[in-house]
């Protein structure tokens, strides 16, 4: 009886595919049970016996003595000014949307007069009102978008005290370099000949 022969696979005659069996399958040779056929189910939490035991330490601590007086005669003491100490209960996170106005129309006007008495500075003009001559605004950088901030998505919102919180675009084309972030308070100098836009010439950082 003559041996079978063996086909040739070619690309023009490819070998045919055999089914594997299931003794051979890739799923069976890499399952859990192939590669830990002995291993006992683990014990459960409950019934462990190595309850309160000290299983591995770090350093040493020798005889541990607490002393005091029981907060006999202890006083607490609030630091700081009382209108700035909590003394009743308060949620973090819940302020109102009016107050949070209110620090941050505070924090815009401390920052303007910073800017004002450091690069000494005139009286801040309204980002409302067209201005055909070069005037000095103060105000807060914003984006226009949902995207990043880019030179062409910078907006200025201006304080309260002079332009009553309204916003302007800014052109920046005439800075030669500028870094702005969203909420950065600056001072600027330029020119609003429509109302609508505003030239910017001159950026003053804190």
């Amino acid at each position: 009886q003559g041996s079978q022969k063996r086909s040739n696979s070619t690309p023009e005659t490819p070998r045919p595919k055999r089914t594997l069996s299931s003794s051979r399958s890739p799923y069976a040779l890499f399952s859990p049970n192939s590669f830990s056929p002995s291993v006992t189910p683990s014990q459960k939490y409950a019934s462990r016996s190595s309850r309160g035991e000290v299983v591995v330490s770090f350093g040493s601590v020798q005889g541990p003595s607490w002393s005091g007086r029981g907060g006999a005669g202890c006083t607490p003491k609030l630091f700081g000014p009382p209108e700035e100490n909590l003394t009743k209960s308060y949620k973090f996170m819940f302020q109102k949307a009016l107050d949070v106005r209110e620090v941050l129309s505070w924090r815009i006007e401390e920052l303007g007069d910073a800017l004002k008495s450091h690069h000494r500075l005139e009286e801040f003009a309204s980002v409302l009102l067209p201005a055909q001559e070069a005037v000095t605004v103060l105000g807060k950088i914003g984006c226009d978008s949902n995207g990043k901030l880019n030179a062409k998505s910078v907006v200025l919102e201006g304080d309260q005290e002079h332009s009553s919180g309204g916003q302007i675009p800014l052109d920046l084309s005439e800075l030669k370099e500028y870094s702005l972030f969203p909420g950065q308070i600056v001072a600027l100098e330029g020119t609003n000949s429509t109302g609508r836009m505003m030239v910017v010439s001159k950026l003053y950082e804190v």
